[in-house]
């Protein structure tokens, strides 16, 4: 895998030179044109066999000198802008990217560990990410915590050099196939519940890990539970400080929100549908698939989406470069992720909409709109998933408005004093 940086640069000790982005544009495009297969059928495939492609997929990235655009050189990365990534991303339209290793694993925990870990765990699982060695998931929500992060019950005992973790969590996309998790949880019941969490790296396939899918109605298996019972965790494998995994997790929820909002510079490509707002392509081939080319009402309906794709694009390059200049504060992924969610409900409807009775028609061999059907059992997950819409409203009033916030009856209460359900100390 090349760099980019030159034999005299590295020996020298010098910055290697940044690679102007129309070259590096005109570089990838052919590559990907010899490199890359088109795009799946399917974006949503889940499959194990997928999930092995993509593995293949981001290795054949790396060893084309394409893999992690904006991570850092020392790591395995490129080390360049998020415009070179963009780039990147708008040649790779239209062929098959490893987009399930984009999130969370590139986007969201890759990100937080560049920020937050330690050098011997950014030089042990960087170049092994990129390379498509390793799929990492999120071990964060647990099944009697809703949206309260904070509300930690899965547990990390000390004992010497190791901790022992018991506990649970839920909601993790892919955990079956996945290698590592950051992992959250309470290191210590005697202070407030935001101050004695701890963030781990636990690696998912070893004793003491169980691993069950969840069955969406869908018929979709991709979300899991994991139960841990006396799990091993060495202490080199703490993210950050212990009892301040708090922190951690703010950073690591600042990247999600980047990344399902469809803004971060660690991910590569842009799934079909995926992108904020989705774009109305499909929903061109849908309309005239029905025979709807003429209909005020169904092209006033194509017009809203390819509005809400447009929106959605400036929307992302405004926060984002707004963040990256200082502008905005990190809490402003929030925008984007509202957006998210909000515009893939409503073009859900819009699609609907436009599929009438063939919606109802499933499997997906009763017309041209019959997938939309099925498509839309899972519409409420955009709202959902990188934190509900209604926290990213909390968000954005308190900590970009300056609103007061909530009212919280647990503030600087110790957490093995505060009430609450789903299990105890």
């Amino acid at each position: 895998m090349s760099t980019g940086a030159t034999t005299t640069e590295a020996a020298a000790g010098q910055e290697p030179e940044i690679e102007p982005v129309e070259e590096f544009r005109a570089r990838a495009r052919a590559w990907i044109r010899e490199h890359l297969p088109p795009a799946p059928e399917d974006p949503d495939d889940r499959t194990e066999a997928r999930w092995a492609h993509e593995r293949q997929l981001q290795r054949l990235l790396w060893e084309g000198g394409f893999a992690g655009i904006c991570f850092p050189r020392e790591y395995g990365g490129l080390g360049l802008t998020p415009a070179h990534q963009r780039a990147f991303t708008a040649e790779a339209e239209g062929y098959d990217m490893p987009f399930a290793t984009n999130v969370p694993t590139l986007g969201i925990l890759a990100a937080t560990l560049v920020d937050v870990g330690t050098h011997e765990q950014k030089a042990r699982h960087l170049p092994a990410i990129l390379r498509g060695e390793e799929l990492w998931v999120q071990f964060l929500s647990e099944p009697s915590g809703g949206s309260d992060l904070a509300g930690v019950l899965t547990r990390a005992d000390r004992d010497g050099d190791v901790f022992v973790l018991n506990g649970s969590k839920i909601w993790s996309s892919g955990a079956y196939v996945a290698d590592y998790a950051m992992c959250l949880a309470r290191t210590n019941w005697d202070v407030p519940k935001h101050r004695g969490l701890t963030m781990f790296i636990v690696k998912i396939h070893q004793p003491g890990v169980t691993v069950e899918r969840i069955r969406q109605v869908d018929g979709s298996e991709e979300f899991c539970q994991e139960f841990f019972d006396d799990v091993v965790v060495p202490a080199s494998d703490v993210v950050g400080e212990v009892d301040q995994g708090w922190s951690v997790a703010t950073r690591l929820l600042v990247h999600e929100r980047m990344a399902v909002g469809g803004g971060s510079p660690y991910t590569s490509g842009r799934p079909v549908g995926r992108e904020t707002g989705g774009p109305s392509d499909d929903l061109v081939e849908l309309l005239r698939a029905r025979g709807l080319e003429h209909d005020t009402g169904a092209r006033r309906t194509l017009a809203e989406a390819h509005v809400q794709s447009l929106v959605g694009r400036h929307l992302v390059r405004r926060v984002t470069q707004g963040m990256a200049c200082g502008a905005m504060p990190p809490p402003a992924g929030a925008i984007m992720k509202l957006f998210h969610g909000t515009s893939i409900m409503r073009r859900s409807e819009l699609a609907l909409t436009l599929a009438g009775e063939d919606a109802v028609a499933w499997p997906t061999d009763g017309g041209p709109g019959s997938d939309v059907g099925v498509s839309s059992l899972a519409r409420q997950g955009a709202s959902l998933g990188g934190g509900s819409n209604e926290i990213q409203r909390n968000i954005i009033s308190e900590r970009l408005l300056g609103m007061p916030r909530e009212a919280a009856g647990d503030h600087e209460v110790p957490y093995r004093e505060v009430p609450r359900g789903g299990g105890t100390r």
